[in-house]
This record gives C-alpha cells, sequence and structure tokens, in this order.
C-alpha cells in the first residue's frame, strides 16, 4: 500500500526546510498551493528565483499584492505565472462559450450561476474550523474561496459593469466569514445588457454548480457538476443535449496541468495569465464591499 512507501525515497526527492534554500537552487517550476492570504508573497519570491510559478486561484486576497507581482513580471518582460481556474479547461463550459457566442438563444435577458457546497463535506480528512476556507485571517470566505463562478463569468460575458450583493456570515457554522452571498451583476455582452444572479454559499446539499441562461429565443442549462448541457431553442421547438459526463474532475485538472507544463517550456500561454487573473479578483472585492 502506498502508507508504506518513503514518498522522498521512493521519488529520490530533495527536500528543504527553509523557502531560501529552496529558492537558492532556482527550481524550475513552483506550485503556490498556500493560504489564499499568501499566494503572492511566495509567488514573488519564485518569479526572483527565476521559476515558471502555478498560483492555485485566488491570485491574491487584495488588489496591492496581485500588482506587485504583475509589475515584476512586466519588468523582466517573460511572462512567468499562471493561475489555477481549471474550469476554464472544462469543456462543457468551453461548449457553453460557443453558444452563448453564436447567439443561439438570442438576446440574452437574465442568467442564474449557482455554487453550494456544505464546508464540512469539502475536505474529510480535516476539521472544516481549521481549513483556510473558514478562517478571515487566510482570505477565506465564500467570495474568494468560491472565485470560480467570478472567473467563468467573466469568461463567458466579460467584466461586470454594475454589482450588488447582500448577504454575510448567515449560518451556525463556525467561522468567522461569509458563507452566504447573493450577487447581481450587470454585464455589457455582445453591446447588450444581460443582468445575472450569482448565488454562493457553504451549505448547500446536495452541492449544487450550475449555470442557467434565458435569451428570447431559448434557454441554456449547464450542469457543471456533472458536465451536461441542455439546449432548448423555442423557434425550432427543439431540445438538445451536450454531454460530457464522460470527462471526470481529475481530467480537467489534468489539461489544466498540460498547459502549465508547456507554458513553462515555452509552447504555449496559459489560458490565465495575471492580467487575466486579477479580473475574478477584482470582482470578487468588490462583492465584498458591496
Amino acid at each position: 500500500p502506498i502508507s508504506n512507501i518513503d514518498l522522498k525515497d521512493h521519488y529520490k526527492i530533495e527536500e528543504f526546510t527553509s523557502l531560501e534554500k529552496a529558492f537558492q537552487n532556482m527550481p524550475d517550476i513552483v506550485f503556490i498551493t498556500n493560504p489564499s492570504k499568501y499566494h503572492c508573497k511566495y509567488a514573488y519570491e519564485a518569479i526572483k528565483a527565476g521559476s515558471y510559478v502555478f498560483i492555485e486561484k485566488p491570485l491574491s486576497t487584495d488588489i496591492e499584492s496581485a500588482q506587485e507581482i504583475i509589475n515584476l513580471e512586466k519588468k523582466i518582460n517573460k511572462k512567468r505565472c499562471m493561475v489555477g481556474f481549471q474550469y476554464r479547461y472544462n469543456p462543457a463550459l468551453i461548449k457553453m462559450k460557443e453558444l452563448i457566442d453564436k447567439n443561439i438563444i438570442g438576446k440574452i435577458v437574465n442568467g442564474q450561476i449557482s455554487n453550494g457546497e456544505y464546508l464540512p463535506n469539502w475536505h474529510p480528512y480535516e476539521n472544516y474550523r481549521d481549513s483556510y476556507a473558514s478562517k478571515k485571517s487566510l482570505g477565506g470566505g465564500a467570495c474568494l474561496t468560491q472565485i470560480h463562478d467570478f472567473d467563468y463569468s467573466i469568461y463567458l460575458f466579460g467584466m461586470p459593469t454594475k454589482v450588488y450583493a447582500v448577504g454575510g456570515k448567515l449560518s451556525s457554522l463556525e467561522i468567522d466569514v461569509e458563507d452566504s452571498v447573493q450577487v447581481l451583476a450587470s454585464f455589457n455582452h455582445q453591446k447588450e445588457i444581460i443582468p445575472i444572479n450569482i448565488s454562493l454559499d457553504y451549505l448547500s446539499w446536495p452541492s449544487r454548480r450550475y449555470i442557467n441562461l434565458f435569451g428570447e429565443k431559448g434557454t441554456i442549462k449547464c450542469d457543471l457538476n456533472n458536465n451536461i448541457i441542455t439546449l432548448n431553442e423555442r423557434e425550432l421547438n427543439k431540445k438538445s443535449e451536450y454531454n460530457f459526463s464522460s470527462i471526470n474532475r481529475n481530467e480537467i485538472f489534468v489539461y489544466e496541468l498540460k498547459n502549465f507544463l508547456s507554458f513553462a517550456k515555452g509552447l504555449e500561454n496559459p489560458k490565465v495569465d495575471l492580467e487575466e487573473g486579477i479580473k475574478s479578483l477584482k470582482f470578487a472585492l468588490a462583492v465584498k464591499k458591496s
């Protein structure tokens, strides 16, 4: 069994107890997967060490530190960083964008994006009270931890022009961050105003993650937990389904990492670079401010 293997010896891994010593070895690639509050602090050092850097979402918890690493990347005049938004690699979301851009359902008059899952079940191996997602001091809270929904709304419609939000710490969970947020955002897409409601929470069971869009000519509904899109075209009285359920969750991370490794080899651009990654951060912080 894997538990009986000393991974360090088995794979001949060199371990460091000091980040300074690790960066002195000038690693080719660095993964930043610590609590959100400290993403940019260590990404900055990794860039200075000449590494290509994968930064887990969110890019940061504040605009100032995010801008610092953007400025450093500009100073060396070479892209070094990619931000981890794996849903950008999800074939269901990619198909969703294709259908929207083709104007299949005509003018979109409203949309609903929803993401909810019971926090204590996220990581059964740890006490949810100790998770970074539960702690303000580590950059937790629904807005930043569930930032994927802001990212793929930007991917689909561009940056919002107006944002309104209500919510906060509404449950009995033992956390000190917001656990339920309702957002109403206005987007200008294809020169049309689209109001989108985004719902985030730490409480829903069973979990839900979907995008529902309603247009003058029909509807598009995308279940991102099962990767199934249902398209209803009113004028044609036609219902179609695009089923990507054979793509499991792990495969999407594999697609993402392949892009990162190709980026580090100079063969591809990252789907989400720093300039793109800061957009969802700005969106999330605007929601928190509201």
